[in-house]
């Protein structure tokens, strides 16, 4: 043990995740410029639950889902926030400090994974896969992609944790440490428990794993069969929430198969051939579906997607650099070439990851989706590093002439100034520009406006607050700080029929689909809408403003 703390490895390792939590951690009460609504929604159940044990709407310690706003979230970021929010309070640090930590902490585990995967039975062999864990995790560290879903309440950054640290854990028992399946288990089964997207590619991984690893788990026997059952045990209550109707609502929201768009232009297709047989089998809508399906597939590793412009939402993603840096191109590449043709330790696990992530994502409509496919992290920053240190080593072997001494290092150099001005530029964007630029993305103006509304509402007897920018009762429980119990008690709550939840009023707070501005019966209301709610003969109180200046919403009577 001694040895490993003092050596270069871990002096590397501590400086690379102190540097990962820097970037995830500097400002991530105030970037993001605001809080989203689910993001809103996080921290407020964690407040309640820490309160009194209960979510907003009084279901005691949830174990398979939060109903929310209707959208049945998976529990796990909740817990993880009640300290948190009870150490720190309830506001936007604390809501994202999960996240930021888990982040940080894939980082750190990365250099662990890789070390695992690419187990070498030689001295030499150990010592490169050392540099390359060191450089995978270093590439995650300043990920763009990863520090941005780092920074705020992205419970999928937390999934992705859980996620390698299950890869990681079954490796290491079936390499040497046995009873860390149990590890394994645990780790599969609350990824599933922590984001919707894992409970695809959870089972799958874990399935893959057990076939190709099936000889060694017999050998170790009752540690695998205690770790099944432990597993199974904690994945029942989610197994029968998963047959539910609730369970489906998210999935029947997004996904492709639902679409009737599909389903008209096979109908269309078949009628224009006159209903032939072969045209029937041709424009299928089953074969429509496949076609699409594998579209948003691919979606998902376009180029302009992963290394030039990013996720078009902006909360994935700056706009002006990829999921990846730019650079990356051709270490990306070369990683899956050298991956393939190398063949090391459980090299085979890289790809099938990477591929098997990706799944759940492509039924989605909106593709390519950062967030949906982080499940994918961080294979994309291991393949990455692969190609960046075998081709290093190429180049360094190169026998031939030209390549000099000091011809080498000159690569080396222009390539490290390249990366380097990468993420200079990514730093200055995010950092500086980002918040001003998409602070309508994340909901700016609701603070704003509630710290308004604390300080005048014992002058009306009900504020009105518009809907248009969505979910505006969570955030007046967030930012009020509204006892859960006084909530539960005031709450007026419809539920359609597909189990969406529509909080209409609390206490003197009312949120209407629209203003009913004869309405009033003589009560005095203050109305907390956009520039376009408020008419001609209303009295504008005060106005509040986008951080670019732009009005997003107005006070008035």
């Amino acid at each position: 043990m001694k040895e490993f703390i003092v050596s270069k490895s871990f002096i590397f390792l501590l400086l690379i995740v102190i540097f990962a939590g820097i970037l995830r951690f500097y400002k991530i009460g105030s970037n993001p410029p605001s809080l989203t609504w689910d993001e809103t929604a996080w921290g407020y159940n964690a407040y309640s639950i820490g309160m009194d044990g209960k979510d907003e709407f009084g279901r005691f310690l949830p174990i398979t889902y939060l109903e929310s706003f209707g959208d049945y979230k998976p529990p796990v970021y909740v817990y993880l926030d009640v300290i948190p929010v009870k150490f720190f309070g309830l506001n936007e640090f604390s809501t994202r400090f999960p996240s930021a930590l888990f982040g940080t902490l894939t980082v750190f585990l990365t250099y662990f994974l890789v070390k695992r995967i690419f187990r070498g039975k030689t001295e030499d062999s150990n010592n490169q896969i050392e540099n390359l864990a060191l450089v995978a995790s270093f590439i995650l560290a300043i990920s763009p992609w990863h520090i941005m879903l780092s920074r705020a309440a992205f419970e999928a950054n937390v999934a992705t944790f859980f996620l390698a640290a299950g890869i990681w854990a079954f490796l290491a028992s079936i390499q040497d440490r046995r009873w860390y399946l149990i590890i394994s288990a645990v780790s599969f089964v609350l990824s599933m428990y922590t984001f919707n997207t894992s409970r695809v590619f959870a089972p799958m991984i874990v399935v893959i794993l057990a076939l190709v690893f099936w000889k060694r788990l017999i050998k170790t026997k009752k540690e695998a069969i205690i770790s099944a059952i432990i597993g199974f045990i904690l994945f029942i209550p989610l197994f029968f929430f998963l047959l539910t109707p609730q369970a489906k609502t998210r999935f029947n929201e997004v996904n492709i198969f639902t679409n009737p768009d599909i389903v008209k232009t096979a109908n269309q297709e078949i009628a224009n051939d006159k209903g032939a047989i072969w045209s029937k089998v041709i424009h299928n809508r089953r074969v429509l579906f496949g076609i699409e399906y594998m579209v948003h597939y691919f979606d998902n590793l376009s180029p302009l997607f992963l290394f030039t412009r990013g996720d078009g939402n902006p909360k994935f993603s700056v706009q002006s650099v990829g999921q990846m840096y730019i650079w990356e191109v051709i270490f990306f590449a070369g990683g899956a070439f050298f991956l393939f043709r190398k063949r090391e330790g459980a090299w085979w696990i890289i790809p099938v990851w990477f591929l098997l992530g990706i799944i759940p994502a492509a039924t989605a409509r909106e593709t390519p989706h950062a967030l949906r496919i982080e499940t994918t992290l961080p294979t994309f920053q291991i393949l990455t590093a692969y190609g960046l240190v075998s081709l290093f080593a190429v180049i360094s072997n190169f026998k031939q002439k030209i390549l000099t001494f000091q011809f080498k290092h000159l690569i080396f150099g222009v390539i490290a100034l390249f990366a380097i001005f990468n993420l200079a530029y990514f730093i200055h964007e995010y950092y500086d520009q980002y918040p001003y630029e998409y602070s309508a993305e994340w909901q700016y103006g609701y603070k704003d406006s509630i710290e308004y509304v604390k300080s005048v509402q014992q002058n009306y007897d009900y504020i009105n607050i518009t809907s248009n920018l969505g979910r505006p009762y969570i955030y007046y429980l967030f930012y009020t700080k509204t006892a859960p119990q006084d909530f539960r008690e005031s709450a007026k709550i419809s539920r359609d029929t597909f189990g969406f939840v529509t909080v209409k009023s609390f206490d003197k707070y009312r949120f209407p689909d629209r203003f009913d501005y004869g309405n009033d019966n003589g009560k005095r209301v203050l109305y907390i809408g956009t520039i376009y709610d408020v008419p001609k003969q209303a009295k504008v109180l005060k106005t509040f403003r986008l951080l670019d200046g732009s009005p997003i919403l107005v006070a008035y009577e």
